[in-house]
């Protein structure tokens, strides 16, 4: 089983980190091209397409500006949302570092499909971004590539399963585009019958830590995820798509 996870717009590049070893990027030539693209963007198209303040904006362009000399960190150490908080990649204990390179991936609209331990520098591009080189959305730049790459960890990792639990906005560079034989198990998560989307998206991280903490890799053990008090509703669920609740 591998997990898939949407990548956070709020980065982390001052705290001190453990004694890791970084891997690159498989899809970091992709990278490179998207940010010298969007590099020659001026700052109000920036603003208009990420729907984002001048300032932020200004950063953004500095960003991409810079992009081939700025810092790296490893990506699950790099992403800070609420999922990350969720995860709380930080404080997994070193064994358990291995075990998330190999199930668990994040995606990533400059950096397409991401490892866990993958070096990344800092940026932000939505996969729903209506914008990319010589295309009119950022998911038709990426075309199959994504899904080619993700099938690939998939056949090597041996269950022919993945838990997504990432946004639609994200799963949509995957979708409808994975091989036949791949069973995908999407997740919702609820407040009673309430969907509240800062607590889903904290749960998903979650989700991805026990697996990773409890080293799982059959999907469904994934049923006796517990923590911060969810529980698995099998009335509310099917084959395809999880209800957990709290």
């Amino acid at each position: 089983m591998i997990a898939v996870l949407s990548p956070a717009k709020t980065l982390d590049y001052e705290s001190d980190l453990p004694r890791i070893a970084a891997t690159r990027p498989r899809l970091g030539d992709e990278a490179a091209t998207l940010a010298r693209a969007a590099a020659r963007l001026p700052q109000k198209r920036l603003s208009a397409l990420m729907k984002i303040s001048p300032a932020l904006a200004k950063l953004n362009a500095d960003r991409f500006r810079d992009f081939a000399d700025a810092p790296e960190r490893p990506a699950m150490f790099a992403f800070a949302g609420d999922v990350y908080t969720g995860l709380e990649a930080k404080s997994l204990d070193e064994p358990a570092l291995p075990f998330a390179q190999d199930h668990l991936r994040l995606l990533s609209g400059l950096y397409g499909l991401l490892r866990p331990l993958d070096a990344i520098r800092p940026y932000r591009l939505e996969m729903g971004t209506r914008w990319a080189p010589r295309r009119d959305r950022l998911t038709d730049w990426w075309g199959d590539r994504i899904a080619d790459l993700l099938a690939r960890d998939v056949e090597a990792e041996g269950s022919a399963t993945i838990l997504n639990l990432a946004s639609q906005e994200y799963w949509a560079a995957v979708e409808g585009r994975l091989p036949a034989g791949i069973r995908v198990i999407a997740v919702d998560f609820r407040d009673g019958d309430r969907f509240i989307s800062f607590h889903a998206k904290k749960a998903r991280g979650m989700m991805a830590r026990w697996m990773i903490e409890h080293r799982i890799t059959e999907i469904d053990a994934m049923r006796g995820f517990d923590s911060d008090g969810y529980r698995f509703v099998p009335a509310e669920s099917d084959d395809n798509r999880w209800r957990f609740a709290r």
